[in-house]
């Protein structure tokens, strides 16, 4: 155990610089995570009606749980910022957060701490509580302390730092009528009262048996359908559940079906949930890549062989479709077979007969076949390159998978399920994303799909440091933090250090062309599409802001009176 003798705390230079006010898209950043300057005023009155509406017990619960949440968050911070500081300098990044923040003036008075052994003893004052203040102005003064959240903050946050459980107590409170609030901190067994305290930590009894009865529905659903966490499929938007409706109507039938989509969309996942969903589920699902196997291979694979058919074909062997019958049988990228097997396929689908190579004789088979592309099958027709009419007998249920662009709103979901799955994988703890790392999820165009997120993820989730969030640059590297200016010394917004850019010589270059500041603003805008080969959401990170300040300049730059007209007349 090694006891600090309490030195001043260190300058907050080093955490005022992670703060970023990005006036020009409308959001804060502290360190990667979205913040939001709020009226204490409006929490007071969240407060109130949460007193008058729950009683003190369910609110205080929730306040501390809600504190501890962002306690927790902080202190992944705190080795990060500081690594090569002393533990106390390390620690008081905590308490030096909670003042930027506003929400209390801290000193802290004792601070012993052992790593190793996880012994933790710290007691601080605190001055100019938001929550004493507020709670007193609307209830008056009380018979317990009420700072309710910035306990839950330095519970959460010692609890995180220290990785184990570490209570705090308020023992004096200006809500009740204390000169000062004042805090005591140790780990949970060494308190008389820690059932009490820890109780305010957990969730209430509605919110408990809520999750009880959650997790007996989980446990009902899995023992109903063992393998549906394979087959699962994550969406929310418009897009997704568009394309799920038609999947899912077409599974309560035989009717042969054809996904379409861009490369890495979850054609796959598709077609095994499609399966998973009709009354085959029970029986096989097969898979075939047309575009994998050799063409001189891929009769044979899909169709087997009989013993000698070719050289190399020493015992007889059954296909893909055999090997489906009574299932399903995926194929993937229809487009690359070659003119033979479309032929054979054909009469597979027409007759539900399937021929070995060197057999005399045909074999029925019942199978549904599910096929997937990512060309456009109807040019292959006329360019010759596929038979029109096993393209009129694939299609007859098309199904067309969106690109992760056009549903931004499953990015999320997408990511946390995938971070699990690759965390346990890999033998690793889950990681948490930032605020910053969801927003850039959000703005990538996606080229590559689903498959490109996974593997973002799984990075992510391999380079993740224990104890630290996956920010923006670990997913796409050399990526800044969002345009802004942090806050100085006296809690100003700094000025922007100074530019690169000679701007008096842009200005001079101005005055020589006679060209407007709108005709550079345009010129620039254009320039940065064309840098980003057309693609908005990445020209726009050039710029610095956000996809619709840059359709709107583009527009009000390139038309004119004209263009704002038209905008206006759509708007109306």
């Amino acid at each position: 155990m090694s006891k600090s003798k309490l030195p001043p705390m260190p300058s907050d230079a080093d955490l005022r610089r992670l703060i970023h006010f990005s006036a020009g898209d409308g959001r804060i950043w502290l360190a990667g995570q979205r913040m939001v300057l709020v009226h204490t005023a409006a929490l007071g009155a969240l407060r109130k009606e949460l007193m008058l509406g729950v009683g003190p017990d369910e609110s205080r619960r929730l306040f501390t749980r809600a504190g501890f949440a962002a306690g927790e968050r902080d202190a992944a911070l705190a080795r990060q910022i500081r690594p090569h500081a002393s533990l106390y300098e390390m620690f008081v990044v905590g308490p030096q957060l909670h003042m930027l923040e506003g929400a209390v003036q801290v000193t802290p008075l004792v601070f012993e701490a052992d790593p190793a052994t996880g012994d933790f003893l710290g007691e601080f004052q605190w001055v100019h509580s938001w929550e004493a203040e507020s709670h007193k102005r609307d209830f008056g003064v009380q018979g317990y302390p009420v700072c309710w959240m910035l306990i839950g903050y330095a519970s959460g946050y010692t609890s995180a730092f220290m990785g184990r459980p570490i209570l705090f107590k308020e023992v004096a409170c200006v809500g009740r009528g204390d000169p000062c609030c004042h805090i005591v901190g140790k780990p949970r067994e060494q308190w008389e009262d820690a059932e009490d305290l820890a109780s305010y930590f957990e969730p209430g009894s509605l919110l408990r048996t809520m999750q009880e009865l959650q997790t007996q529905v989980e446990s009902l659903r899995l023992e109903v359908a063992p393998d549906a966490e394979r087959t699962q499929l994550i969406g929310q938007s418009e897009a997704f559940r568009s394309a799920f409706g038609l999947l899912q109507t077409g599974a309560r039938t035989n009717v042969t079906m054809l996904l379409t989509g861009e490369t890495g969309v979850g054609k796959e996942r598709f077609a095994r949930a499609l399966h998973a969903l009709s009354a085959r589920a029970d029986k096989p699902f097969v898979a075939v890549n047309c575009a994998a196997i050799p063409h001189e291979l891929l009769e044979s694979e899909l169709f087997g062989a009989e013993k000698g058919a070719y050289t190399g074909a020493q015992a007889a062997r059954a296909g893909r479709f055999e090997r489906a019958d009574g299932g399903t049988l995926f194929l993937d990228e229809i487009g690359e077979l070659p003119p033979q097997a479309q032929a054979k396929l054909l009469r597979v689908l027409q007759e539900g007969e399937v021929e070995r190579l060197g057999a005399t004789q045909a074999r029925k088979v019942d199978v549904r076949v599910v096929a997937a592309t990512n060309r456009d099958l109807q040019a292959a027709v006329a360019d010759g390159r596929f038979r029109a009419d096993l393209y009129y007998r694939v299609n007859v249920y098309p199904v067309h998978i969106p690109p992760l662009r056009e549903r931004p709103d499953d990015i999320e979901a997408l990511a946390g399920a995938m971070l699990e799955r690759f965390a346990a994988l890999h033998g690793k703890p889950v990681p948490l994303l930032t605020d910053h790392a969801y927003a850039a999820l959000r703005a990538h165009p996606w080229p590559g799909n689903v498959r490109e997120l996974e593997n973002l993820v799984e990075r992510a989730v391999i380079l993740a440091r224990p104890g630290c969030a996956v920010d923006a640059a670990d997913l796409f590297p050399g990526m800044a933090m969002p345009a802004g200016v942090p806050v100085d010394a006296s809690g100003q917004l700094a000025a922007r250090a100074g530019s690169a850019l000679d701007c008096r010589g842009l200005l001079d270059s101005l005055r020589r062309c006679g060209e407007s500041l709108d005709d550079l603003e345009h010129g620039l805008l254009t320039e940065a599409v064309d840098a980003a080969r057309g693609n908005l959401s990445a020209a726009a990170r050039l710029l610095g802001i956000s996809r619709a300040q840059l359709s709107y300049r583009l527009g009000r730059g390139a038309g004119g009176p004209k263009t704002r007209a038209t905008v206006d007349g759509a708007r109306s």
